[in-house]
């Protein structure tokens, strides 16, 4: 008993040490068995790519005694072995594609009301990356690489897109659901009222004050200063002065305007549906909406689907006929078939043009990036419908606005690198490209936050390194 006190007495932080409970020996047990399973897997991994001469009798009896483990990580490597299999794109050949285009044909002159499903694959002609595909944007930000393209706004409505034009003028497509932010069918002269863009259009911004919402439609990207949970734009409506926003629904977000996602036609349209075809689309995001599949009636009575994708989609195994292969190749063949021509996509005819908003003079420094232009428009000589007081074309990198004497006035942007960052990557793009940007951003302030500490401990500090100017991309 004595020794006992002793001992409390030299060491009286016995007294406050709290016991472990049996809540936090048991986490402490499952972490450190989970260490050692990795381990184990680890060194059972370095074993299997190794021959079965190559392997010692200590590592061969290890294998037969974690058989568990062998079947677990067999099971890994297959599973991986489909992704990578999915992502593939796949060509069917010539002979194959012949026939197939020739089925699809045939079935779209027979169609009674034909709904068409649009993702990134209709605009890879026109230079704008997919999402999925091996250069796709997701595909290259999970691999740690830069996304580089260049302005969207030199992108034009490619072959499929007039090819849906005419279909349409047809009446043999009723309406188009578009996932694509490019604008491009819009471009492409296909009736508003027949066309929903589901995740929105990169050329028009909304007033959701207004009832009914004041839509607004630019020639330029409206999406420079927007990202996820963050769509204000920068410019106020005419009308209410209330900020508006962009259209575009990212990952994660619902859409919060009525157009350009005109879902209540989309909605109305695939409920008379008796054909699908999709277009260039993964699948994996319009599968979620059970309403454009016609999920509600018996599956005799569902719409047949026809596919039209480089790599696999979630929807093959209930497709009627897939294709693999490119938009402009299948739809080219597709129109040969039923002896219909293609026709041109002209600048001059783009319905944009007419449609865009005027630009006050207070909002021509809103915007950095690229404004589309009518060819010849650099012309001072030109006069066109959208050349007013209050709006001049973009020029030589440059905006030009009116004075109110008439006199023109050169107003330099930012810097070439704001507008790089700008065209290079749009907000549309998604929360992956804007989250990279921030990282540098911040980086960059840090490495001249250090500068600033090195210059103070050496007592060097002055005013120029006081204000040593952080250089930060344009938003």
């Amino acid at each position: 008993m004595a020794t006992e006190e002793g001992e409390i007495n030299q060491n009286p932080a016995k007294l406050c040490r709290p016991r472990r409970s049996s809540a936090e020996s048991a986490s402490r047990t499952w972490v450190s068995q989970k260490a050692e399973k990795k381990t184990k897997e680890k060194r059972i991994k370095v074993i299997l790519k190794k021959s079965e001469e190559e392997r010692t009798e200590e590592e061969r009896a290890l294998l037969e005694t974690s058989e568990d483990v062998v079947a677990e990580l067999a099971r890994r490597a297959r599973q991986r072995q489909c992704v990578k299999k999915k992502m593939e794109e796949v060509e069917d050949s010539a002979e194959v594609l012949a026939v197939k285009t020739t089925q699809l044909s045939e079935a779209i002159s027979q169609a009674r009301h034909l709904v068409v499903y649009t993702g990134a694959g209709v605009s890879t002609a026109a230079s704008i990356p997919d999402y999925r595909g091996p250069n796709g944007v997701w595909t290259l930000l999970q691999k740690g690489l830069d996304v580089t393209t260049t302005s969207l706004v030199d992108a034009e409505p490619t072959l499929t897109h007039m090819s849906l034009v005419k279909l349409q003028e047809k009446g043999l497509v009723q309406h188009i659901v578009s996932q694509n932010c490019d604008g491009l069918h819009l471009r492409s002269g296909f009736p508003q009222d027949a066309l929903s863009e589901v995740h929105g259009n990169m050329y028009i911004e909304v007033c959701t004050k207004c009832k009914p919402e004041n839509v607004y439609t630019r020639l330029f990207d409206v999406t420079e200063r927007t990202a996820k949970f963050r769509h204000d734009t920068g410019r106020k409506c005419h009308r209410c002065r209330r900020p508006l926003r962009d259209t575009i629904v990212h990952f994660g977000e619902k859409g919060a305007v009525d157009q350009p996602l005109n879902w209540k036609a989309g909605i109305e349209a695939a409920d008379d549906a008796d054909m699908i075809l999709c277009l260039g689309s993964s699948l994996k995001v319009l599968r979620r909406y059970p309403f454009l599949w016609g999920t509600d009636r018996s599956k005799a009575l569902r719409p047949k689907l026809y596919i039209v994708n480089l790599q696999w989609t979630p929807k093959d195994s209930q497709a009627t006929l897939k294709i693999n292969g490119k938009c402009d190749e299948v739809m080219k063949m597709v129109m040969d078939r039923l002896q219909l021509d293609v026709p041109v996509y002209q600048r001059s005819q783009d319905p944009i043009f007419s449609l865009a908003i005027q630009l006050k003079s207070a909002e021509l420094k809103t915007f950095t990036t690229k404004m589309l232009q009518l060819s010849d428009m650099c012309n001072n000589n030109t006069d066109t419908q959208i050349l007013t007081d209050d709006l001049k074309p973009v020029c030589d990198e440059q905006l030009v606005a009116t004075s109110p004497g008439g006199d023109t006035v050169k107003q330099d942007r930012d810097s070439k690198d704001d507008i790089k960052l700008c065209t290079m990557k749009p907000g549309w793009f998604g929360k992956g490209c804007r989250k990279r940007v921030v990282k540098r951003r911040r980086s960059s302030q840090v490495s001249i936050e250090c500068v600033k500490e090195e210059v103070k401990e050496e007592g060097m500090e002055t005013e120029e390194t006081t204000s040593v100017p952080v250089s930060q991309p344009g938003q």
